[in-house]
């Protein structure tokens, strides 16, 4: 384990020309709705959409010329892809993402448009699929998470909501892969360890809660969920032992919940993002994170990804 606080600050410091420092909002229309003092870093406001920028441009900055003229690949649930593609123009180089059938058409809609070669396949395929391409036109592979520069680069987003907000007792994160939480958790832990770090993922795939009761790094069934961004079926194993050593909770959070959550958080707090986003407050409503009224707990809004029709599914929702 080498990620370090110093290698999170010097990831900030190399994607600063790239990236923006996100707002930390403070959506105090939202507290007695979630029974705490609600704030929301708001990462849907990232250049791409979502903080996957963070990460892929610190992975790419550092590829030698050399690698840069192979091109990259990536397998990615649509943001991951988006940043990428967007790294990639910006550099110059070739890029090709390959993305699920299941992810929404504004997400592959989104990464086309930067000029990328896009494959579809299955969740299951897409690592796999990922390689074999990197083999054949001897590309190198960017990981959505799996990667501890891809997690320094993540992390630079605890960097900014210390800064922000000195006074954040808590701080949710969705969590997929484990990327996210795993560069926040250690940039927090770093800076002030009283500070809690906790992770919300879909009851649909309970990776983290279903690993870190087995203490290793275990492979569940994924039911299809809105939360269309946290699909990975396992957890990093590069991301495992950071996140194990360095988070204080996990809540795996129905669909149901998240949505509940979602409309609260765009008609109350004014704040629209993807359904993944919501998934740190869906797990405060189910009571699976415990917050107390006067505790200021910070929510990441992880990605703002989401079309027009998706919102219908709002419509029967309490």
């Amino acid at each position: 384990m080498s990620l370090t606080l110093e290698k999170i600050r010097a990831a900030q410091a190399r994607i600063a020309p790239y990236t923006v420092k996100t707002p930390l909002l403070r959506l105090a229309a939202l507290d007695d709705f979630f029974g705490c003092r609600v704030w929301a870093k708001a990462e849907c406001m990232q250049i791409t959409g979502a903080f996957k920028l963070r990460g892929a441009f610190n992975k790419v900055l550092q590829l030698s010329p050399e690698e840069l003229s192979r091109g990259v690949v990536a397998a990615s649930s649509g943001n991951h892809g988006r940043g990428l593609s967007y790294a990639a123009k910006a550099l110059g180089i070739p890029v090709t993402i390959v993305i699920p059938y299941t992810a929404p058409k504004i997400k592959v809609d989104n990464i086309l448009a930067l000029g990328a070669e896009v494959t579809q396949c299955s969740v299951s395929e897409r690592f796999e699929v990922a390689a074999r391409i990197a083999r054949e036109k001897g590309a190198v592979t960017v990981p959505p998470f799996n990667d501890e520069e891809i997690m320094a680069g993540q992390g630079t987003v605890a960097l900014e909501i210390l800064e922000q907000a000195p006074g954040i007792e808590k701080i949710v994160v969705p969590v997929s892969g484990g990327g996210l939480i795993g560069g926040i958790a250690t940039g927090v832990k770093a800076l002030r360890s009283e500070v809690e770090v906790w992770g919300a993922e879909p009851a649909a795939a309970p990776r983290y809660s279903v690993s870190l009761k087995e203490g290793k790094p275990t492979k569940v069934t994924v039911e299809k969920s809105v939360a269309d961004a946290l699909v990975a079926n396992t957890p990093g194993d590069v991301c495992f032992p950071y996140v194990a050593k360095n988070t204080d909770g996990f809540a795996a959070v129905t669909d149901e919940a998240i949505l509940r959550a979602h409309k609260k958080l765009l008609f109350e707090g004014k704040l629209l993002a993807e359904f993944s986003s919501a998934i740190g407050l869906g797990g405060v409503l189910e009571g699976k994170i415990p917050v107390r009224p006067d505790e200021n707990v910070c929510f990441v809004i992880s990605g703002g990804s989401i079309a027009p029709e998706q919102l219908d599914r709002l419509k029967d929702v309490d």
